[in-house]
């Protein structure tokens, strides 16, 4: 197979190679995450704050310090940036962003340099480096466990679309038997707006939230844990070059403006939600915490999973205009399956492995993340470096595919049972939930997102 230097973010290229190799031996392993092909980002926390890297089998790169000591200087007039217009500055721009605390600066800067920065780390990292190269390089590589990973950007904004039809409608079926879907589900990729200052990167405790419920019509609301508590099997997406207030972006163009992905666990409180939720929609059932892996996947490392927009049924409506695009249309799909697993405080006493409840993926969507990108700046919104888009729960036909309990369980009239005889309608107090993430395609290396791990913790 050979491949072209095209930096599209639908197609492969040269950094997709699965005959390329690490000198990092834990990257070569044909069950890594992070393989050379791979090189997600991340923040880990260091004395002074963050310092960015990218993940390197079970290994990370520090920017800041490979920055520092001039293995990045070569990234200016190579490759994508030779042939733009100020490409000393923007070198310049790269470097001082791999210097940050924070991913928002990288994120700023768009494809071209996104490129050229992935392509110089392949050659630190690759086995070709020669051996004074990988001692250089080596003096910059640390080992990832110990490490507290940081979350990855400042989010300033963070929106939650409801992109999986299948989810959709088994909650629609729930409490709209005879009409699941509402008339604008086909027409309108559905979102709202979260809170952003309770995302929690992965490993961080979720606290049970109490709010107001009600059980029974006939009675008035009481305040008190929630008692059916959910996890969302979901994908977040990280905005790259955002736009300016009035300015939409264009379908065509939104692919550009996307970095790369997350995991993410939009925990919801149902009876919370159940009872606020008309007619505004979701507040304090879902702003308790929402957590996110650690690891950003960027668009490029996914060019080899791209697959065509999920296939409209005979009868539904095409798309309008502004949210129709041949190369949407047949590349707008990803091939990433997400998982999701459960242990229970119980399981792990009996040091019990935990419990696969669900397997979908993002192909799946009815909406792909391009066009809820470019259907959120249609009327001018304005997008930032660093905004996180939720692609609501993952969910597929089949039943082990359903992305949350209340699915799973069917609004908990049928519950799961444990390995240990314990029973689920609902998420217990000390239940774990880890979420993990991977792309296979045949003939290119597997890649993985790693994990979002969450731990039940009793209300206050």
């Amino acid at each position: 197979m050979s491949f072209s230097a095209d930096s599209s973010s639908y197609a492969p290229n040269q950094t997709h190679d699965p005959k390329l190799t690490s000198w990092v031996d834990s990257a070569n392993l044909p069950e890594a995450d992070f393989p050379i092909q791979n090189l997600p980002y991340g923040v880990f926390a260091t004395a002074n704050g963050g310092h960015i890297c990218v993940a390197i089998g079970n290994s990370v790169l520090d920017l800041h310090a490979a920055a520092s000591f001039g293995l990045l200087d070569e990234l200016d007039g190579r490759d994508g940036l030779e042939e733009l217009d100020g490409c000393d500055e923007l070198g310049e721009r790269v470097l001082n962003a791999c210097g940050e605390v924070t991913l928002n600066s990288l994120m700023a800067l768009g494809p071209d340099a996104w490129s050229a920065l992935r392509r110089q780390l392949q050659r630190l990292l690759g086995s070709r480096a020669d051996a004074n190269l990988r001692q250089l390089v080596g003096d910059c590589v640390l080992p990832q466990a110990g490490l507290q990973m940081l979350l990855p950007a400042h989010i300033g904004d963070y929106t939650d679309f409801y992109a999986s039809v299948f989810h959709a409608t088994n909650v629609g079926r729930m409490f709209r038997p005879e009409n699941p879907l509402l008339p604008n589900y086909k027409y309108i990729p559905i979102g709202y707006h979260g809170r952003a200052s309770s995302i929690v990167v992965s490993g961080t405790p979720v606290r049970r939230p109490s709010g107001q419920t009600r059980d029974s019509a006939e009675q008035p609301p009481e305040f008190g844990p929630s008692k059916r508590l959910d996890y969302e099997l979901e994908i977040g997406c990280f905005v790259g070059q955002g736009n300016a207030l009035g300015e939409p972006i264009p379908l065509a163009k939104a692919e550009t403006r996307i970095f790369g992905v997350c995991i993410l666990n939009d925990w919801s409180a149902r009876d919370m939600q159940t009872w606020e939720y008309q007619p505004l929609g979701p507040f304090l059932a879902k702003n308790f915490a929402s957590s996110i892996s650690p690891w950003v996947v960027t668009m490029e490392a996914l060019a080899p999973f791209r697959v065509p927009a999920f296939a409209r049924p005979e009868g539904d409506p095409a798309p309008l205009p502004y949210l129709s695009d041949a190369n949407n249309h047949d590349h707008g799909g990803i091939n990433l399956t997400v998982e999701l697993w459960l242990s229970s405080a119980k399981m792990r006493q009996e040091n019990i492995p935990a419990l696969r409840l669900s397997r979908g993926n993002l192909r799946d969507l009815y909406w792909t993340l391009a066009q809820m990108l470019a259907h959120h700046a249609s009327n001018g919104c304005n997008l930032r470096p660093g905004d996180l888009l939720g692609s609501g729960t993952v969910s597929g036909e089949a039943k082990d595919s359903r992305g949350c309990l209340l699915e799973l369980t069917w609004r908990g009239t049928e519950p799961l049972a444990l390995p240990t005889g314990e029973t689920r309608k609902f998420l217990q107090d000390g239940d774990e939930v880890t979420i993990r993430a991977y792309a296979e395609s045949e003939g290119f290396r597997r890649i993985g997102c790693g994990e979002c791990r969450g731990l039940i913790l009793p209300a206050l």
